[in-house]
């Protein structure tokens, strides 16, 4: 098997990367419209699939069960959690990982589909078994997919400007979120559009996917000067302990992170414990729903702005600061639309701000021949914990109550921001 690293074209190594970043930046422009239009469509549907109101709401409408709710939002980060490494793999020694990224997307989008139309044609019970399928069957490629998107966001935006196309696609798809969440609220749900108002709006959502995905083709993807030789899963797999004592930053950030991960067990189980407090009507729904997205939306560039001056440390410590202070708002405030509604923005601004210094955190923690490995180690272990939050939430709630629930896992997310306060040095820093 030939070692990618040596040189084949008579060129040194210093010379090919510097061809690299000069077709980075002479492309820049091109691909941040791309990912930009990209994040307008696709992370639009996904939010709509993924915020935690619509589909935990419709699940316990379909079950009557927070156990059931959190085994079926478990079953997405099962799956994601199994296909990460595998897909690490199939990417680690590919030049080029667009054409195999359009086919995983492409199986993912299909998954929600099928979500979308189990609600029209099964019964309740049938459906909720095949919501189950189909969030596994989501989770495995969506695995896959991330490993694939924030390698390549690696390649193809400097460090310099990654916060700020974060934050401009995560304003963009907030605010178009937030304006099809209220038609989905006030418009499909309350008015059971087609049959079954959730699937409508879990099938618009497919369809802002679709379009997502068809703007990368705008994409000019360069070869970088080096990769990793081709290797079996196996081999790759033996690799991970040394990694992990190579990349000893790494690892400490991805231990906090799976405490972290834990602490979001109380995610989807917010809204059920706001419809506890009063009965929620679609509209009710649709505005927390806008509250949650745009108040993540309007705060991504400042989470931006702060990653690309002071680093995605102080993001995500920041984040979790504010996230812990709404969930204490949340557990603290009156039965009144007005106060949920500001709990549900705070909580938005918090998760939005996790979610961003958490992913860039991990691009800038490893030389570019291992990062897809890294990406899928800490995807795996990620979704792992994932996993076990919402399956243990379930039975939090279910048997000690919601209130409980949320104050454990508040908890355990200030544990994780103690812990990356002491254990987590800023990579910029570092270098």
């Amino acid at each position: 098997m030939t070692d990618q690293n040596s040189t084949t074209d008579g060129r040194t190594m210093p010379e090919r990367e510097e061809a690299f970043d000069r077709e980075v930046n002479n492309s820049l422009k091109r691909n941040f419209l791309a990912l930009l239009g990209h994040g307008m469509f696709g992370m639009t549907g996904f939010r709509l699939l993924q915020a935690p109101t619509f589909l935990p709401a419709y699940l316990f409408l379909l079950s009557g069960s927070d156990v059931l709710v959190g085994v079926a939002l478990a079953a997405q980060h099962i799956g994601s959690g199994i296909a990460s490494i595998p897909g690490a793999n199939l990417i680690s020694h590919r030049t080029r990982v667009l054409p195999l990224f359009f086919t995983i997307g492409a199986l993912m989008r299909l998954q929600v589909l099928g979500i979308a139309l189990a609600g029209f044609f099964f019964s309740d019970n049938m459906a909720l078994w095949a919501t189950c399928l189909f969030l596994g069957l989501f989770g495995l490629f969506n695995g896959a997919q991330m490993v694939m998107f924030q390698y390549t966001l690696s390649k193809l935006i400097p460090v310099r400007v990654r916060g700020k196309l974060t934050g401009f696609r995560n304003f963009v798809s907030g605010v178009i979120a937030a304006g099809v969440a209220m038609i989905g609220g006030t418009y499909f749900i309350d008015n059971n559009i087609l049959g079954n108002g959730y699937s409508t709006t879990f099938l618009l959502a497919f369809i802002l996917t679709v379009t997502g995905l068809l703007m990368l083709l705008g994409i000019r993807e360069p070869e970088p000067p080096r990769m990793r030789a081709q290797s079996s899963l196996l081999k790759h797999a033996k690799e991970i302990p040394s990694m992990l004592r190579t990349y000893a930053s790494f690892t400490r950030f991805v231990l906090v992170r799976s405490v972290a991960a834990l602490g979001m067990a109380a995610v989807p189980f917010y809204i059920l414990y706001a419809g506890e407090m009063r009965i929620l009507t679609g509209t009710d729904l649709s505005v927390l729903t806008v509250c949650f997205l745009l108040a993540q939306t309007g705060s991504n560039f400042l989470w931006g702005a702060i990653a690309d001056k002071q680093g995605n440390r102080l993001v995500f410590m920041a984040s979790i600061g504010v996230w812990v202070t709404s969930a204490i708002l949340l557990l603290n405030t009156p039965n009144e639309m007005l106060w949920l509604s500001i709990a549900f923005g705070g909580l938005g601004i918090g998760l939005g701000g996790y979610m961003i210094g958490a992913m860039n955190l991990i691009l800038e923690m490893g030389d570019r021949e291992n990062l897809p490995m890294l990406l899928g180690i800490s995807t795996a272990v990620n979704s792992l914990f994932f996993a076990m939050g919402p399956i243990l939430g379930g039975l939090t709630a279910q048997y000690l109550g919601y209130q409980e629930l949320i104050i454990g896992s508040t908890v355990l997310l200030a544990i994780a921001l103690t812990l990356t306060a002491f254990l987590v040095q800023e990579p910029r820093r570092a270098n």
